[in-house]
């Protein structure tokens, strides 16, 4: 099976807000299991955001929001 590649290059703003997540889930010491678990995500879909290789819906960062228990302005 031939691996997909993406067509254009990830803008620098989603990298970084998967980094952010990633960071927020390291400072609470929680697993990323968990938190994908809370946000109803399949944990492989968390990763992919987490490392900017896919873009999520607004309805998808407001689970992962609630689900870390921040505000969404803490991952701006």
């Amino acid at each position: 099976m031939e691996k997909r590649v993406r067509k254009s290059k990830m803008p620098k703003e989603i990298i970084e807000l998967g980094k952010r997540i990633d960071r927020i889930i390291r400072q609470k010491g929680l697993r990323q299991r968990d938190v994908a678990h809370d946000a109803e995500l399949d944990v492989e879909n968390l990763r992919k955001y987490i490392k900017g290789k896919q873009e999520m819906k607004i309805s998808t960062m407001l689970r992962i929001v609630k689900a870390l228990e921040i505000e969404v302005g803490d991952l701006f």
